[in-house]
């Protein structure tokens, strides 16, 4: 059986010492604050209101990710498209998914996991994005 891609709640779970549930009342955009929360030893928040700025989920080495605007980035999941960021407090944006993300993840299992990428198309971070040709004048 092919390695599944990660998602936010297969990745954030809590540490041993807890039941294996004892987040699973969290939705699945807020369980990195409580593993961040155990990780570094201090208190985190989610953040308490909404943004404008919407971003781009994409598959990286294996792991539905996003970026942040302040250069940190953490893994996320279709299943609760948004993000706050746990290195500077940004407010939670809106994730963009591809329309099916069952096709995408099922077009990347022929790859290592290590070697599993996607990027949306109208993603502008986009490495592999369609250049317009240019045209001699």
């Amino acid at each position: 059986m092919p390695i599944p891609v990660v998602r936010a709640e297969t990745f954030y779970t809590p540490p041993p010492r807890l039941p294996a549930d004892a987040w699973a009342h969290l939705p699945a955009a807020e369980l990195v604050f409580k593993y961040m929360e155990y990780r570094t030893g201090r208190r985190l928040f989610p953040p308490t209101g909404t943004v404008e700025q919407t971003y781009y989920a994409r598959i990286n080495h294996n792991r539905w990710l996003t970026d942040c605007i302040c250069g940190s980035a953490a893994i996320v999941s279709p299943t609760d498209p948004r993000y706050g960021c746990t290195a500077c407090g940004w407010g939670w944006c809106a994730l963009i998914f591809p329309d099916d993300v069952e096709a995408v993840e099922a077009s990347v299992m022929g790859e290592p996991p290590n070697l599993r990428n996607w990027w949306h198309p109208d993603d502008p971070g986009n490495p592999d994005a369609p250049q317009p040709e240019v045209v001699e004048p």
